[in-house]
């Protein structure tokens, strides 16, 4: 086997109160992403886009992981990977972890699997870093392991799978741009206790909610009063999405990752379609262009589909 095409999915970070330690794997949309394995120790990046992604692997989200990864073989073999992105870079549901992930787990296919997804999760940090400037795996863990994960450290990295009910996930994406670097920059550097302690019992009972399938634990859960309150206003149209769509049946819901979209989580199809059905109505008011996706969790992550 010298080739393989892997679908690499959206991902949902920090899960509203999470920041940084919890994501959701989403089934839709995904990235394809093509690998070829060489027999000379390069990484080679084609896009089949318009997209401005670099193609010096060092400074490319899905080829920077590749380097590390070869770091640690120290044998004559390489890759060539064709990208076609559905997840738009800067979109909040994890563009840049779809393509560290995709990449590392499609090369490990063509290894013969000799990583584990622990080591693989630590290979594709790596992709985190050129996008934004931190290794964080809230997006990574879960587009790897599938489902809903939580990263109880990253130094040393210690990744927990959470079991979950059936979740039906509404995104809207507007059509702004909002870096995660950017993004990063405009939180407070240090937070009062009470808000701590707040953001911790909202932590521990979403985890308890997912694990019990109470849903009712898990929409009490879904509030960040430390996060949400800074990015929100990046966000045209936010605090009145959040509202609407609770009304219209929505478990609830938040910022995905560092925005600028926005996700909901129901019971039902049923309701997330009509929550997306609110979305839509309040963009159109608004006048900002968006994507909407109704989809469902993940539990398998990136997606082997053809080997040759």
């Amino acid at each position: 086997m010298n080739e393989i095409t892997v679908h690499a999915p959206a991902t949902v970070a920090n899960l509203v109160c999470g920041f940084d330690v919890l994501g959701l794997c989403l089934s839709e949309p995904y990235d394809i992403m093509r690998l070829r394995l060489l027999d000379k120790r390069q990484v080679i990046i084609n896009t089949t886009d318009n997209f401005p992604l670099p193609k010096d692997p060092a400074l490319n989200t899905a080829g920077a992981p590749l380097l590390e990864m070869l770091a640690v073989l120290k044998q004559d073999v390489g890759f060539e990977v064709t990208i076609t992105k559905q997840i738009k870079p800067g979109s909040g549901i994890g563009s840049s972890a779809a393509s560290a992930a995709g990449a590392v787990v499609a090369a490990n296919e063509l290894l013969g699997n000799r990583f584990s997804n622990e080591e693989l999760v630590r290979f594709a940090m790596f992709g985190e870093k050129v996008a934004s400037g931190v290794k964080h795996a809230d997006n990574i863990a879960p587009c790897i392991y599938g489902g809903v994960t939580l990263i109880r450290s990253i130094f040393p990295l210690d990744i927990i799978p959470i079991s979950s009910p059936p979740l039906f996930v509404s995104v809207l994406h507007p059509q702004i741009e909002v870096r995660t670097s950017d993004a990063r920059e405009i939180l407070r550097k240090e937070v009062l206790l009470k808000d701590a302690i707040r953001q911790w019992g909202n932590i521990g009972g979403l985890v308890a909610g997912l694990m019990k399938g109470d849903y009712d634990l898990i929409g009490r859960s879904l509030e960040d009063v430390i996060i949400e309150p800074v990015r929100s206003i990046l966000i045209p149209g936010f605090d009145i999405i959040k509202s609407e769509c609770k009304s219209a049946g929505a478990i609830g819901g938040g910022i995905s990752g560092s925005g600028p979209s926005i996700f909901m989580l129901s019971r039902d199809e049923q309701t997330a379609q009509t929550v997306a059905g609110v979305m839509k109505s309040i963009y159109d008011r608004i006048g900002v262009n968006y994507h909407i996706y109704v989809t469902t969790l993940n539990h398998q992550g990136v997606v082997v589909k053809q080997n040759a």
